[in-house]
């Protein structure tokens, strides 16, 4: 998708310089955008798209702002300055593409590039004077056969680059995890960043509202206490501080992974085998686990010989197994049947209650879904 778009608008930008016409602008986003989604209108809510035509809006309204003054600064600078007023511009750039993408970064992938900038400032300057110029030289020699010459000095620029992105990914620190962004939280920040690219008067300052609003509803995530997989091989519930255990890091893996990147971790926390948790709200043993969390007990059943005990003090019971009626008194039971008709569960203990949600509502009724309660 950004190969498509950068195609597309250097394209418009040629035709506009042949035309004597101003090159960049919104109405070049626009089109660009247009095409796009007339060839694959479903890319709209795909991360590429989003990201790609994010960074190059936010770039083009910051440029309308700066483009005169760098262009001053840099008509009255030294030449020993001018390095300078180009680093300048690659450190803003980087940092307005870096908050324009950050968004959907943080929705899309729960994790956010915290070293960007000071890997940019080393690959930008590689690729602009060695690796596109090699390049251009490369098919320059492509009719004679002898595009060798350019193309193994334009692979070392290349290497430059990938050897400056291993370097900064590695260093500690680089990535930040995020818990997972609702929807909503992301519609007021692109709405408020929209306002602020496209108008040009003082009123475009009134984005900032609801780009704060959104970033306020990130505070108030409220994730699940408990969750069950689709195929009843794995547990995982929050802690007091927050974070997310596992009953198994080999079991459902995919699963466990998802989970843990939406809570924003790069390990589970510690799930006892046998015994109780830190904090006190997990006690297991070999048949099951008893999960308390407020003065809401939950059973956590992994073998059917723990049903009688369990299902005699619990308010809630996740069974990965059959229940068959055998917790006739408890509220809320969820067993081996119910998550291979509904889905993956998540529970929420709130004031009220008990708030439980499954893959299959969440989702709806389609037409293409294998409906699994008919018998």
């Amino acid at each position: 998708m950004p190969t498509q778009r950068a195609f597309l608008m250097t394209a418009l930008v040629l035709l506009a310089v042949l035309l004597d016409r101003t090159s960049i602008s919104m109405r070049l986003i626009a089109w660009a955008a247009i095409a796009v989604l007339l060839v694959s209108p479903e890319s709209l809510l795909g991360p590429s798209f989003q990201m790609s035509f994010a960074a190059a809006t936010a770039l083009i309204a910051t440029y309308e702002i700066c483009r005169r003054p760098l262009a001053r600064w840099q008509a009255r600078a030294r030449w020993g300055v001018r390095p300078m007023v180009y680093f300048s511009a690659v450190t803003l750039t980087t940092l307005v593409a870096g908050l324009a993408t950050a968004p959907f970064a943080a929705y899309h992938f729960n994790r956010i590039a915290d070293y960007s900038l000071v890997a940019n400032l080393g690959a930008v300057p590689i690729t602009a004077f060695w690796i596109m110029p090699w390049g251009i030289v490369a098919f320059l020699l492509m009719p004679f056969g002898a595009e060798a010459l350019a193309l193994v000095p334009m692979a070392w620029g290349i290497e430059a680059v990938l050897w400056i992105a291993r370097t900064v990914s590695g260093w500690p620190g680089a990535v930040t995890l995020v818990p997972a962004m609702p929807i909503g939280a992301l519609v007021l920040i692109v709405a408020g960043s929209i306002w602020l690219c496209l108008w040009r008067r003082r009123w475009r300052l009134f984005g900032v509202l609801p780009i704060v609003g959104g970033l306020a509803f990130v505070l108030f995530i409220d994730t699940p206490d408990i969750l069950v997989d689709g195929r009843g091989k794995l547990f995982a519930v929050k802690y007091a501080d927050g974070t997310l255990a596992l009953s198994s890091k080999t079991r459902a893996r995919f699963a466990g992974e998802i989970w843990l990147r939406r809570s924003g971790q790069a390990e589970p926390a510690p799930w006892p085998k046998e015994g109780t948790s830190a904090d006190g709200r997990l006690a297991c043993d070999r048949l099951g686990c008893i999960y308390r969390a407020g003065d809401r007990v939950t059973a956590l059943v992994a073998d059917p010989r723990a049903l009688i005990d369990d299902c005699a003090i619990a308010d809630l019971v996740v069974s990965l197994v059959p229940v068959f009626g055998a917790c006739p008194e408890v509220p809320i039971v969820v067993d081996r049947f119910d998550v291979w008709r509904e889905g993956a569960y998540a529970f929420w203990f709130e004031d009220d209650g008990v708030r439980v949600r499954s893959v299959r509502e969440a989702r709806g009724e389609r037409p293409w879904t294998l409906d699994r309660t008919r018998k």
